[in-house]
């Protein structure tokens, strides 16, 4: 949008439309002189470098010291999104672990930590450690706390429009903790609070495998199996936060499926069943299943049919995913998907044949982050809400640390 289209309307917010704009362009496209970044966002060059002046104000553009030996006479002066104004910060809350990660501006990581969570501890405590294991992260990091602008934290179970966990069968005495009131009085900026699977979506469709989908569903294999949908390219998450739990329903076989997979359950398991216990222990099930996955992999006979059954059973599921919303992509992610590519292959040959349409089945390549980069990425999108607002600001912002 060029000034000659604005003329004779609203100052100012003809101004927030000029600074949002070279703001982002500065964000997206790299450093620039003034006369590239004026000619780029269709603004003159006094008044691009009016708002130069003001971005730089207000701690997002620095002006980049001249490049030694760039030829004779005063070099061009040049400006830089400081991606360093701000940062994001994912949290991913597990059964019995968290992860973080911390990221500026742009998305780049610039931080990261995991600390062991109490499975049976009560939500109190849970909290506590994971605000300590926040204090751990940030300080690693070199990064303050008030440098935060958005806060975002993924978790197991159904999460309601304000941020409480409605449902949740993973995380003993979780139901009706508010998340989001609990979590935010740590911070000075705004904390959001989702579900585990769709935060796994949003980070597949930004870093992942479905970089190039609008229409993507991620299934998150673990202690259950959940899924979040990506339509249209925009997270689908329902009036009440739950679309994408028909694992609820036993009959699709979306439940118990880390302890499906250990004990080798269902029909026709038989010897194969019991040779499995000899690669189960008193430990986690997630670690057994890290096992038996692990044999699948060397190829042994008992894990490979343990892993097929449990395909077989899924299969329903994730079909039924696929009927409802027909995406273009289904990725497998979560603990059982990324240790070995044995339960992604027994997908690929059980829910095909149960859909009306072809079905392309990836693999999650982002690993145990998949959630946490999802939360980065949520946090960065309520960050950019303030970043480019061209309205007026809802309230005041924390201070940008220099």
């Amino acid at each position: 949008m060029t000034e000659r289209s604005l003329h004779g309307g609203d100052p100012s917010m003809l101004r927030r439309l000029n600074a949002a704009a070279t703001l982002r362009e500065l964000r997206d496209g790299g450093e620039s002189t003034l006369s590239g970044l004026a000619s780029r966002v269709g603004l003159s060059r006094p008044t691009t470098e009016g708002v130069l002046g003001e971005l730089i104000g207000r701690g997002l553009v620095a002006e980049v010291a001249p490049r030694p030996g760039s030829g004779l006479g005063r070099p061009a002066r040049r400006y830089r999104f400081r991606a360093e104004a701000g940062h994001a910060l994912g949290i991913d809350i597990e059964a019995d672990r968290v992860r973080l990660l911390v990221a500026d501006l742009t998305g780049e990581v610039v931080g990261g930590h995991r600390a062991p969570l109490d499975l049976h501890g009560r939500p109190a405590g849970r909290i506590a450690a994971v605000r300590g294991a926040v204090k751990e992260c940030l300080a690693a990091a070199g990064i303050g706390r008030r440098s935060l602008r958005a806060v975002s934290a993924g978790t197991p179970g159904v999460v309601g429009p304000d941020g409480t966990v409605t449902r949740c069968a993973v995380v003993p005495g979780w139901e009706g903790v508010d998340l989001a009131r609990d979590l935010g009085r740590s911070f000075p900026c705004p904390v959001l609070v989702e579900n585990d699977a769709n935060l796994a979506a949003v980070a597949e469709r930004w870093r992942g495998a479905a970089r190039a989908a609008d229409d993507v569903v991620c299934v998150l294999a673990g202690l259950h199996t959940g899924a979040g949908a990506i339509i249209g390219g925009r997270l689908h998450r329902g009036r009440w936060g739950a679309a994408g739990e028909i694992g609820m329903l036993p009959e699709l076989g979306l439940l118990d499926t880390t302890a499906l997979l250990v004990t080798g359950a269902g029909p026709g398991s038989g010897a194969s069943g019991a040779a499995l216990a000899g690669l189960a222990s008193a430990g986690p099930a997630l670690d057994d299943a890290d096992r038996v996955l692990a044999a699948a992999g060397r190829g042994e006979p008992a894990a490979l049919a343990a892993v097929d059954r449990l395909a077989a059973r899924m299969a329903r599921g994730v079909a039924a995913i696929a009927l409802a919303l027909d995406p273009e992509m289904i990725v497998i992610g979560g603990p059982l998907a990324g240790a070995g590519a044995s339960l992604v292959a027994a997908l690929r040959r059980h829910v095909p044949p149960l859909c009306l349409s072809p079905v392309r089945i990836e693999a999650s390549g982002l690993g145990d982050e998949a959630v946490a980069l999802g939360a980065v990425r949520l946090a960065l999108d309520r960050i950019d809400e303030d970043l480019f607002r061209v309205g007026p600001a809802p309230g005041a912002t924390a201070p940008v640390e220099r």
